[in-house]
């Protein structure tokens, strides 16, 4: 029975792929240059077999690549995308059910829904009162008084 010893491209595959997994799980931008730079340094282990030669090599194309290529992807990867509670709910009326009074939450029905409320100006709106829903921030609405018509 052979001992089997892993070859260096083989080892910086293996550290290359588990970066690109713990990218996949912290999605931060970071490991995908550390990996970068571990299959450059692969590669060239075909070409070299000197360890610190293909180290030099990984580390200068993950520094060049955190340097240069990490804000080209943060800028282009969107980081807040639409959830679709803009488009239903932001700018919409809704009926106060419980007292929304300054500092303390109060709640609002909007399409059959009970939602958690606070007055965007911190005054006291009544229950029955119509409001009009401006933001939505950890699950509870931020709303002001609907302005009456004629006066």
């Amino acid at each position: 029975m052979e001992n089997y010893i892993l070859s260096a491209f083989q080892i910086w595959i293996i550290i290359g792929i588990l970066f690109v997994i713990i990218e996949i799980f912290t999605p931060t931008m970071f490991f995908l240059n550390l990996a970068l730079g571990c299959f450059f340094a692969c590669v060239l282990a075909f070409f070299s077999s000197s360890v610190l030669l293909q180290v030099f090599a990984f580390a200068f194309v993950s520094l060049i690549n955190i340097y240069f290529l990490m804000p080209y992807l943060k800028r282009s990867v969107k980081t807040s995308e639409k959830t679709g509670i803009e488009d239903k709910y932001i700018g919409k009326t809704a009926k106060v059910i419980e007292k929304i009074d300054g500092e303390n939450l109060g709640a609002i029905t909007i399409y059959g829904e009970r939602w958690f409320a606070r007055n965007c100006e911190g005054k006291t709106i009544e229950v029955g009162e119509n409001v009009v829903l401006r933001n939505l921030e950890d699950s509870v609405f931020w709303v002001e008084r609907e302005e009456k018509e004629g006066g």
